[in-house]
């Protein structure tokens, strides 16, 4: 086998350009292909139903986006319980969403923050990705939660946004209200969310922007704001288990506290993927149009390379056969060949899209939904082998075979 491995190698130095230009275009076309599964791989993994400690989401039934009288608040925190024998969740938190620009009059990207108006330790608990953070991380967000409750005028803002906005930790900023229109805030920027999902967003304390609504009837004639009721956006519920799970959402939707407007409950993986749903056929088309399409084109480019090779090497094949070797060694010598190319650089195009991603880039900028960041999974490490390996083994096939019943006495006859 040592020696295979040896003959293998040297087959592949006779013409490096060749070599390596096909390792060049295997690994670009693993990177594409590790993207797009990356992405796949978080949606997927999302609108995947769970089994135990579910989150459930309660909005409005019949409206988008879902706004609904904050005072649903508290009752929806508490699963519509009314009775001793009712489920209570065992966490909840509410989202409000707050829209605002730094500029009075401008709305371009540049001024636009949008912020979760929500209890500053929920942040800790039932925030996606915030749960678990390293420990330095979560150390940080816990002394910031403690500055947010303190203080209803701080903010978290994302990283990305931070810097997409020109500002800095520590600058105090007034935001003019885009879907609350004239209720403009004051904001000290106390911090930044952890780097990640929330790159692009921003944390307020909700007690701030519903004080604001209730003061605004005493500078408007007593008139409430237009968005006084409605200003609810999500409630989020954590249950133990699927049947927790049903019998919140069935005293949720017999309560007759939730009439005007009427409420439904349902699983956070269903209500992602009904968000998601403006994104249906941009992610059938990444899932079995291009990444298939990237395959092909990956089989053919190494297929194309090694018939090449093994044209050229017609006359060394006949010779081989003659001092003994059998058309399955042969073969075996040609897929070896494709297969150090296709594992090789699928590994390594794989290892260093996950470093460079993640480590250095801070994540792939694609949004979509709620999520304008994308990791790279370490599945990709695999991802990259797998792909190196069924494309290469697809795409030498022929050629292989071909080296295998190359006839000696036409190959003679020829050279003679």
């Amino acid at each position: 086998m040592f020696k295979y491995i040896l003959l293998i190698g040297k087959n592949l130095r006779r013409n490096l350009l060749r070599t390596t230009l096909t390792a060049l275009g295997t690994m670009v076309l693993v990177l594409v292909v590790t993207l797009v599964w990356s992405v796949l791989y978080l949606l997927d993994g999302v609108m995947a139903e769970k089994g135990a400690n579910l989150k459930a989401i309660v909005t409005e039934r019949w409206q988008v986006p879902s706004q609904m009288p904050f005072a649903y608040a508290r009752t929806l925190g508490e699963g519509a319980a009314r009775n001793a024998g009712d489920v209570r969740p065992q966490d909840s938190m509410t989202w409000q969403f707050f829209g605002g620009s730094l500029e009075p009059n401008k709305r371009t990207r540049e001024d636009l923050v949008f912020a979760f108006g929500m209890e500053p330790k929920k942040l800790a608990t039932m925030m996606d990705d915030l749960d678990n953070l390293p420990a330095g991380q979560s150390q940080q967000l816990q002394a910031n939660i403690r500055l947010m409750e303190e203080k209803r005028q701080a903010i978290l803002i994302g990283r990305q946004r931070l810097a997409e906005v020109n500002k800095r930790v520590g600058e105090r900023i007034k935001l003019y209200g885009v879907n609350f229109r004239e209720i403009d805030l004051e904001f000290d920027i106390i911090g930044s969310l952890p780097p990640g999902r929330y790159d692009q967003f921003a944390v307020m304390n909700r007690d701030y922007l519903n004080e604001a609504l209730d003061n605004y009837p005493r500078t408007h004639a007593g008139k409430k704001h237009p968005m006084a009721d409605k200003s609810l956006n999500l409630v989020w519920v954590r249950v133990p288990d699927r049947e927790q799970f049903s019998r919140v959402a069935d005293q949720i939707a017999r309560s007759p506290l939730y009439s005007d407007p009427a409420v439904k409950c349902e699983t956070a993986s269903s209500g992602i993927a009904a968000f998601l749903d403006a994104y249906r056929d941009l992610i059938w088309g990444l899932r079995w149009l291009l990444s298939p399409a990237i395959l092909v084109t990956l089989s053919l480019v190494i297929s194309n390379a090694i018939s090449i090779s093994v044209r050229e090497r017609r006359l060394e094949m006949a010779v081989l056969k003659v001092l003994g070797f059998r058309p399955g060694q042969l073969l075996i010598l040609v897929l070896g060949e494709a297969l150090l190319i296709g594992i090789s650089a699928g590994l390594l195009s794989a290892g260093a899209t996950y470093f460079v991603v993640n480590k250095w880039l801070g994540g792939v900028a694609l949004p979509i939904g709620f999520f304008p960041v994308f990791f790279i999974p370490v599945n990709a490490l695999w991802w990259g082998v797998g792909i190196g390996t069924v494309t290469s083994l697809s795409g030498s096939i022929m050629p292989a075979l071909s080296a295998g019943t190359v006839k000696v006495s036409d190959v003679f006859s020829k050279v003679a």
